[in-house]
């Protein structure tokens, strides 16, 4: 890795996902990074074509980066589900289909699961991942992953956050991140935990591009 670069002035937030821009923007907001998102700014989504949720982050980053001549930072990030081979993954926004219907992708983990005879805990061990990319306009990228794990739960539980959260139990914790607060699911110490996979990613790449 050659030397982190500190980041400064304007942002492309490469997303279309409301719900992963509302996180991104709280992330970004203490340290007065000016942002606008791809979704935005109206740029086509990217095909994702990479084997990895790093590889995927950082076409995303790059799409935006030479679209708008600015820095741009994208993520990319996914369920896996350890009976279903590491399922969902680098596919979860998929799962949900183009009406990104997260209730029929939660329905299709479940009965995989139960397909599998997978009903105890230790059955139905996961982990979220997130892959970030800062991409600058001379080809300068900065590549971050975070992770957490848990278990998927059945029924989901709360409606708050976005995506699989409803399903994920963290590890430590008896309520998922569909029934945890923004602040408690990804909020930065001293006021949160740094519990989520994107807030995980992100402070490293804080500690390395922001600070």
């Amino acid at each position: 890795m050659s030397q982190h670069r500190r980041l400064t002035g304007p942002l492309v937030i490469a997303t279309h996902n409301p719900g992963k821009l509302a996180e991104m923007r709280e992330l970004l907001s203490p340290y007065g990074i000016e942002a606008q998102s791809a979704g935005e700014l109206g740029l086509a989504e990217p095909d994702e074509t990479g084997t990895t949720f790093d590889a995927n982050a950082r076409i995303k980053a790059l799409a935006a980066m030479k679209a708008t001549g600015l820095a741009a930072f994208a993520d990319d990030s996914g369920l896996a589900v350890d009976a279903l081979n590491g399922d969902p993954g680098i596919y979860s926004a998929r799962w949900a289909g183009p009406d990104k219907d997260f209730r029929f992708a939660m329905n299709r983990i479940q009965t995989l699961l139960i397909e599998k005879g997978a009903k105890a805990p230790e059955q139905r061990r996961c982990h979220f991942v997130a892959a970030l990319c800062l991409a600058w306009p001379d080809g300068h990228l900065e590549e971050f992953e975070g992770r957490v794990d848990g278990v998927a739960v059945w029924p989901p539980r709360g409606d708050a956050g976005f995506g699989y959260d409803p399903l994920f139990l963290p590890d430590g914790h008896n309520r998922t991140f569909g029934q945890m607060s923004a602040l408690e699911k990804h909020g930065l110490p001293p006021h949160g935990m740094g519990l989520s996979h994107r807030a995980r990613a992100f402070v490293m790449l804080a500690d390395a591009c922001l600070r």
